[in-house]
């Protein structure tokens, strides 16, 4: 028999215990044992431990290398720093991994949308390094590093090799920011010449949102620093049906977390009527990272089942059922599945 999987369940605030309820009870029921270490992060752990991110957690996180992450809210414009952010430098999570794909029959602009978005996670002007220099005057700083940028280049062409993808943009600025984009973009040329298999280009960051909602297929990987990766990860999700449908990963050499990407929705907390397809997706992420292909598969195949029935849809994507009510579909749908053979693409989340 094999071990148990020992997991960090963080799971979050507003909806966030719903959704990540739904995808524990789903990852139980593939037949693999896990054993949950629970923590609350945020505000709710502030009340308790008077830390916003307790010890006991950061302690979990480096014993399991592994963590689930439901949403938590982030205050706007004062109160603690975002707990994401927190916890990607903390344990140096320096790749962002979002994979865009279709669910069947969700309706979209835009149908076989497959994209990777690799986002560099621990510096740029996202890292959130500002002071006020004098009254009225705030200074935030962008920091690029020829370390962190040929480290992300390298994982994505990697991944590429690894996955069969054919091409990589770099995004950028660098046509203003020429010393810290510039810098990046070097990084990625020099990288890229290791690759030859995969194709390579490079497009300006507002040009690539313009190209991407006028032709997405035109796109297979973009590779880019943190602020501009937040924006287009986002952008891309409109793609697919909105960020209640896309998984997100946070990996480093150590350790992953893997989050649900939406908000804690606090209006709809406790109503069960939340998706969870996110966290769902997400836990599809976790389940090949730690190995276990065929649940995966198993898991994703249920999941597009209940969507391709449309019998038992949570109501943001046209159905009337709760999330418990969608996640017992998925569950039925695996228990009714003959096994199949292990996946092997983590992009097909």
């Amino acid at each position: 028999m094999k071990p148990a999987h020992k997991i960090t369940l963080i799971p979050g605030d507003g909806i966030g215990p719903e959704v990540t309820r739904a995808a524990v009870r789903i990852l139980e029921a593939t037949g693999l044992k896990f054993e949950w270490e629970s923590f609350q992060a945020g505000a709710e752990a502030y009340e308790k431990y008077k830390e916003y991110i307790p010890k006991e957690l950061i302690d979990s996180i480096e014993r399991t290398r592994v963590g689930l992450k439901g949403p938590v809210s982030t205050p706007v414009g004062g109160g603690f720093s975002s707990i994401n952010v927190a916890l990607r430098k903390k344990f140096e999570l320096y790749a962002n991994f979002r994979p865009i794909r279709n669910l069947p029959h969700i309706p979209t602009r835009y149908p076989d949308v497959d994209l990777i978005i690799i986002r560099e996670n621990t510096e740029g002007l996202y890292s959130g390094l500002e002071h006020e220099v004098v009254p009225g005057v705030v200074e935030s700083l962008k920091v690029i590093t020829e370390k962190a940028s040929t480290r992300i280049a390298r994982f994505a062409f990697e991944y590429a090799r690894k996955n069969q993808r054919k091409k990589i943009h770099a995004i950028h600025k660098a046509n203003i920011m020429k010393l810290s984009d510039g810098l990046f973009l070097r990084c990625c040329r020099e990288v890229a010449k290791a690759y030859p298999e995969t194709t390579y280009g490079e497009h300006i960051v507002d040009n690539t949102c313009m190209q991407l909602v006028m032709n997405p297929y035109q796109y297979d990987m973009l590779v880019m620093e943190n602020l501009y990766g937040d924006i287009i990860s986002d952008l891309c999700a409109a793609f697919v049906g909105g960020l209640g449908l896309v998984p997100s990963a946070n990996l480093g050499e150590q350790c992953a977390i893997f989050e649900a990407v939406h908000g804690s929705a606090p209006d709809i907390a406790g109503k069960n009527i939340a998706n969870p397809t996110a966290v769902i997706r997400c836990a599809l992420l976790m389940l090949r990272h730690l190995g276990e292909h065929e649940a995966a598969l198993k898991v994703r195949d249920a999941l597009e089942k209940v969507y391709r029935n449309r019998e038992k849809l949570t109501r943001d994507v046209g159905g009337k059922a709760g999330t418990s009510e969608f996640a017992d579909s998925v569950i039925e749908m695996m228990e009714s599945s003959a096994a199949v053979s292990p996946a092997t693409q983590v992009s097909r989340a």
